[in-house]
Formats: structure tokens, sequence, C-alpha cells
């Protein structure tokens, strides 16, 4: 069911099962996993993310980082219940998914539930990540890396943005936050192209259960990265405007963001002179 984008009724008649027994089934797996969250789905150690932004850094010059954040959209039937709340700025009804994952591929945080309407940064408000927003979780001052719909501040690293008169430096740091960023673009292209119902509309009408689905779903990703197991899926990086985003974020927080984006464009621009 996981892995196809057929419905319970063609499952079940390949396995000769009932379609009820197919639903029991899936559900029993879900609750199995979702029990070993805590297990499979981690936020890295002192440790950990010293080697996280040390391989970063070796492979995209661009340094502190100990992961990457983004947000999807998962495709869902019209719900019963408030089903203009479940329509996306694409049109459809959907629920999101907000990861954050590390170099090698693997979520260390994942977020499901939000209706399709809400924005991507207030997602992240109600995911309650900010309160890990620590010097605990965030060891020599290192950070995330977002796109243009998150707001920065010290734990964010976050794009200038494009307003035709970037300087070089400006230009050199957004390229490399782009490229090191890719590594979020290629864990959810891998996601949804190894348990491809994700990828189409999902085959379920409860959407109270929906959001332990999909967070199985990612337990089992890093299941199989833990074992090596990766498949070829191609990357499609969608640019979309995000021009007018509302940006409630403590004042506070956003000039330390902006000081410590400002430091890393600098340090990124005497390192490209020192080449």
């Amino acid at each position: 069911m996981m892995g196809t984008p057929n419905s319970y009724r063609c499952v079940a008649d390949r396995f000769d099962v009932g379609k009820g027994t197919a639903w029991r089934c899936v559900g029993k797996v879900v609750n199995a996993l979702y029990l070993h969250l805590d297990k499979f789905i981690t936020w890295p150690n002192r440790e950990k993310a010293e080697e996280i932004w040390t391989c970063i850094k070796n492979r995209y010059k661009f340094p502190k980082v100990i992961g990457a954040i983004d947000g999807t959209h998962i495709k869902i039937a019209t719900p019963k219940l408030h089903p203009e709340a479940y329509i996306n700025r694409k049109g459809y009804h959907s629920i999101q998914l907000q990861v954050i994952c590390d170099h090698e591929l693997k979520f260390t945080h994942v977020y499901a539930g939000q209706v399709g309407s809400v924005h991507d940064m207030r997602v992240f408000r109600l995911s309650g990540f900010e309160n890990l927003c620590t010097e605990q979780h965030f060891p020599e001052n290192s950070h995330l890396l977002g796109d243009a719909a998150y707001s920065i501040q010290k734990c964010i690293m976050v794009p200038f943005k494009d307003n035709g008169h970037l300087t070089n430096a400006q230009i050199t740091y957004n390229t490399r936050l782009s490229q090191a960023r890719m590594m979020i673009e290629r864990a959810i292209g891998l996601l949804k192209g190894r348990f491809r119902s994700l990828l189409d509309t999902l085959p379920m009408r409860r959407t109270d259960l929906i959001p332990k689905y999909i967070v199985a779903c990612c337990i089992l990703h890093n299941i199989c990265i833990n074992h090596d197991d990766y498949i070829d899926v191609p990357v499609i990086v969608q640019n979309e405007c995000l021009q007018n985003v509302a940006q409630n974020v403590i004042q506070g927080l956003r000039e330390e963001g902006v000081e410590k984006r400002n430091t890393i464009m600098y340090y990124l621009q005497n390192e490209n002179y020192n080449l």
C-alpha cells in the first residue's frame, strides 16, 4: 500500500484478502512503526552534528550546517469536514509534512498534520521546533538551511531576497546555500519515490489517521537508509513566488540571524579570494 499508488481494493485483490483486512493490516503496521518513532528519527547529538557539518562543509563549502528544512504537500481526497481548509496554494486538498534531513538524507525531525492552506512558516511554529533552537541542539553556533518560505533567525539560514541588485558576495552566499539545501529536495524525492502512495492522492479518508501514516513512511525511509538501501529518483525543484510572506518573528531573533548570515557571506567571499 505504501509503495504503490494503488487503491485498497486493488491491493486487496492482488493478495486475495478483503478490503477491510488490508486496511487493518496497514493500520497495525503503521501503529507498530509509530511506537518506534524516537528510535529511528532522532536529532543528532554533539558528535553526530560535528560529523554532519564537516561533511557538508567539505562538499559545499557552507559552514556549520547540521541539516536542511522544508515542507511538502501530501495530496488527499476531499475531506468531509472543513474541506476548504485543506486546499493549498496549488488548488488541491492536502496535508502538510515538514521534514529536516542530514547529509545522508535521513530525517532528523518530522511533523505532519497541518492542513494544506497553512503557510510553511506557520507550520514551523506550530510544529514546536522553535523550542529545540537552543545551544544544546545547535552546538557551536550551527544552523539549518531553509528556503525563502522561512524567516531568518539564528538557527535557520535563508537566502538573500533577489531584488536584482545583489552583490557578488550575496550571490555567492545564495549559490552555496542552494547547492547545500538540495539535500532536502533529494530526501523528499526519495521518500515519495519509494513510497509512491505519497505521490498520488492518498487512499485514506480519515484525516486524523493520515499524519501517523505519513510519519510511518518517514520511519521506513530512515530504516532503508540505515541499511544503505537507496533508489535513483529525479529531483524536481519548484521555484515558487513567495513575495508577500508574513514574517511575524521576534525582532531579536531576526537580527541575530541577519548578523550571522552576513558573517557567513563574508566568510564565503574571503574563501573565494583565497582559491
